[in-house]
């Protein structure tokens, strides 16, 4: 019996010991990707404590956490995320935590859905032919021959001209962009001051990546990199001031 007794003591005694060190909290460092991207601004909150951080840059961040603590990760334009911190991570002291962009549509505009009179259906130029803008009709027909070549070299037409293509190509982006977003997303979403709302849209079309993706509409790229732009934005404002 006493035996017995000295058992269960033991027993109790490892339980306790073993409770209460999983109870312990241990600072965990951690790091935001969406893809191969490192995102900043991702509030980050531990539900069983109540705790909350936010990724800074390089989308690095640091919270105390436990064994069994639920982690919810949240930001504007990706799906928000939990994760639940096993031993592992504890051992490690490491955290990667991948991220998925939000799929959004985009606004399409329908001209005419039964505009199906085209040039190419009645039969006045081959079908796939590639289609130029006006600029790069210019540019085509200023470089189309060989003596066309030397003399438009001599004179910077055809360099002008390619600067008027980009020009145009800038300005049809710009187009897309003030019919993808109202007035309220630049002002309320991303914090940009109404009165900076075209300086805003003309700096992320400058942005060759922004404007890559705005060209394919590949929406998703470009919900993400415009909140990505917005914060610089915002710094540039501030220098100003």
């Amino acid at each position: 019996m006493k035996i017995n007794n000295i058992l269960f003591f033991l027993f109790l005694l490892v339980v306790q010991i073993a409770s209460g060190q999983k109870a312990v909290s241990k600072e965990i460092l951690g790091q935001v990707f969406e893809q191969s991207t490192q995102v900043e601004g991702v509030n980050i909150i531990n539900n069983t404590t109540q705790v909350a951080t936010v990724s800074g840059e390089n989308g690095k961040f640091s919270m105390m956490v436990r064994e069994g603590d639920v982690l919810v990760f949240s930001a504007v334009n990706l799906n928000a995320l939990k994760y639940r911190v096993t031993v592992e991570d504890l051992s490690a002291g490491a955290l990667v935590v991948r991220m998925t962009a939000k799929e959004m549509e985009l606004k399409e505009v329908v001209v005419n859905e039964n505009a199906n009179i085209t040039a190419e259906n009645l039969g006045i130029i081959p079908r796939g032919q590639k289609k130029y803008t006006p600029a790069e009709r210019k540019i085509y027909t200023a470089t189309s021959t060989s003596v066309d070549k030397v003399l438009n070299a001599i004179s910077g037409r055809a360099s002008m001209l390619k600067k008027e293509a980009k020009v145009e190509k800038k300005e049809m982006l710009f187009r897309k962009l003030e019919y993808l977003f109202e007035e309220t997303y630049y002002t309320e979403r991303l914090k940009i001051p109404s009165e900076h709302i075209k300086g805003f849209q003309l700096y992320c079309v400058d942005n060759p990546e922004f404007s890559l993706s705005l060209d394919r509409k590949n929406k998703t790229m470009s919900m993400f990199l415009i909140t990505g732009l917005a914060q610089e934005y915002l710094t540039i404002i501030e220098h100003e001031k």
